[in-house]
Order: C-alpha cells, then structure tokens, then sequence
C-alpha cells in the first residue's frame, strides 16, 4: 500500500452528508496535481486552484512589503477567485 497524499486528505463532508458536492470539492486534489506538475489537470480538477493562489501569494508578499493600492489588489482577486468558484460549481453541477 502506498502512502500517497490521497491517503491524507480531508473528506468532504457536504458530498458524505448530502450526496452532492460543495464549491471547495477539488481544491486538495489540485493541490496535490500542482505539487506534482500537472498544471492543466489541477485547473481541470479545481479552476480557481490559480487565482486563490494568485491572492494568498499577494497577501502574503504584501504582509512583508507595502504595495501601493494594494487593498485595490487583494480585493480583485478575492472577487475574481469567488466568481471563479463560484461559475466553476455551477458548470460542473449542471454538467
């Protein structure tokens, strides 16, 4: 038996409790596919995989160095990574 990540990771309890998945479904597998080089399968298994990257990147430079607008910034990647989420549940909901 191997010990792969998928060994390690979380149920979603939404899916085990209502039989359907939630908006964060994907998001450990796609983790797991970046860490592993599989950049289109990481976007296929969780589209917003990029930009919540994008944003917790930003935070994060932005904690150590003061970006001008940067509020600007944190705020358009937080509305870009939601709708994101949020058109990618629904396209794979109807689908």
């Amino acid at each position: 038996m191997a010990l792969g990540a998928e060994n390690f990771m979380l149920p979603c309890l939404n899916k085990q409790i209502l039989g359907f998945d939630c908006m964060g479904c994907g998001i450990q597998r796609a983790f797991v596919l970046l860490a592993n080089g599989e950049f289109l399968a990481a976007f296929k298994m969780y589209p917003a995989i990029y930009t919540l990257m994008a944003l917790a990147l930003f935070i994060g430079l932005n904690f150590f160095f003061n970006f001008k607008h940067s509020n600007k910034i944190i705020n358009l990647l937080a509305i870009l990574s939601v709708v994101t989420i949020v058109v990618s549940f629904f396209i794979k909901t109807v689908n």
